[in-house]
């Protein structure tokens, strides 16, 4: 049995992502006021991705709302202990915006001005070191015709100090955790884009969704991650070993026989 993995991971930076699929029907073909229909329809996974280690640290399976992008920035902030990270970076989803602030922000008690009215009411403010930047893509019929990057917190020049400390990113992107789900399209049959594999209840699509996710971190040995030992030999690695959580790749076997909670 392998050592407990050494959490919180390695991660420095995340970049945010929503994956579509869908659940027994496209969402055109469910009816809202039929009981049956509940939890099928367009489903997303929600993606916290650690770029430099490929590490899958969060991900958060169902609808498309605020609600979920609040529920992954939550809980990617739990995993890595609360640090802030030296680079956050998502897509255009305006929600992310309100999730971060709410995750890392200081909450501000307006001082009492001894005036008649109501009190201001307590707000976030984002810490300084805090640094996110958005990716905002715009289509046509299907394609992508213009790119556009935006700071959100932090300044430009933070920004391009974190660019400057990264080990993989020169430019504001979402380019690893969109390759990330590709990847989880061609290991999980069901997240394919035209496919009769598709998911045909919810509750398996959001378990399956969950072992490919995991597992890929510890059972996956990613090739642009192996290391070249002293004898010359490529030394595999998965993103659970770069992300310094174990010392091997782990064989499903493994995985599914390690306890989901330990006690001490």
């Amino acid at each position: 049995m392998t050592n407990w993995p050494r959490f919180p991971p390695r991660t420095r930076e995340v970049q945010f992502d929503e994956k579509w699929a869908f659940v027994a029907k496209k969402e055109k073909n469910c009816d809202p006021a039929d009981p049956a229909d509940d939890r099928k329809g367009n489903t997303w996974d929600y993606v916290a991705l650690d770029p430099e280690h490929r590490f899958v640290v969060s991900v958060v399976p169902g609808e498309r709302s605020a609600e979920n992008a609040v529920a992954v920035v939550a809980d990617f902030k739990r995993r890595t202990g609360g640090r802030v990270m030296n680079l956050m970076t998502s897509d255009g989803f305006l929600a992310y915006e309100t999730a971060i602030l709410e995750a890392y922000g200081t909450t501000v008690t307006p001082p009492r001005t001894g005036k008649p009215g109501r009190p201001k009411a307590p707000y976030k403010v984002p810490p300084k070191e805090l640094t996110y930047a958005v990716v905002e893509k715009t289509r046509e019929k299907g394609r992508v015709v213009k790119v556009l990057t935006r700071v959100v917190f932090g300044t430009m020049a933070a920004v391009a100090a974190a660019l400057g400390m990264s080990r993989v990113s020169r430019a504001i992107n979402t380019s690893f955790v969109e390759r990330q789900n590709g990847t989880d399209r061609h290991r999980n049959a069901r997240k394919a884009r035209k496919t009769y594999r598709f998911s045909k209840d919810w509750r398996f699509h959001e378990a399956v969704t969950y072992l490919t996710m995991y597992t890929y971190n510890f059972c996956w040995p990613v090739r642009t991650l192996r290391l070249e030992d002293e004898s010359g030999r490529w030394v595999e690695r998965s993103p659970a070993m770069a992300a310094g959580l174990t010392d091997h790749v782990w064989s499903m076997s493994e995985w599914l026989r390690f306890p989901a909670v330990r006690h001490i």
